[in-house]
């Protein structure tokens, strides 16, 4: 399962700036079925620089992905990479439910730069997980 945020104040549209969200879904995805897991909800934040915001909400994303939003300062996506979130800004509010397919459809066929790297790294996971439960000789 591949899991995404969409930054949204009604849970319909990505329609939120990073810094300035006040939620979060959260969706599960595996190529054939997207599904809600959680919603992450702030208080409101003025866009005023105000680094110590960051951190709850980039926590509140662990385990995530990526994160699509309309926009995301510099610190917050220098941040999101460290934590291995990838930031997708988008041009204009965009409803969920068509990003939901479009990243379902590279889990099963490829075509986003960040999707096909984060089932790489998913499928290079479970194989050192594998190797780790067979047993060694020496």
């Amino acid at each position: 399962m591949l899991r995404v945020a969409f930054a949204s104040a009604d849970r319909v549209m990505v329609d939120q700036h990073f810094g300035a969200a006040i939620g979060f879904a959260i969706y599960a995805l595996d190529g054939e079925r997207a599904q809600l897991v959680e919603l992450a909800e702030f208080p409101p934040e003025s866009m005023d620089g105000n680094e110590n915001k960051l951190p709850a909400k980039i926590a509140s994303l662990s385990g995530c992905a990526a994160v699509y939003c309309l926009a995301a300062g510099a610190s917050a996506v220098k941040q999101l990479l460290a934590a291995g979130i990838q930031p997708v800004r988008l041009d204009d509010e965009t409803e969920i439910e068509p990003l939901l397919k479009q990243i379902s459809l590279a889990i099963r066929e490829g075509g986003i730069g960040w999707v096909d790297k984060a089932m790489r790294a998913r499928k290079d996971a479970d194989r050192f997980d594998r190797m780790a439960e067979e047993s060694w000789e020496e």
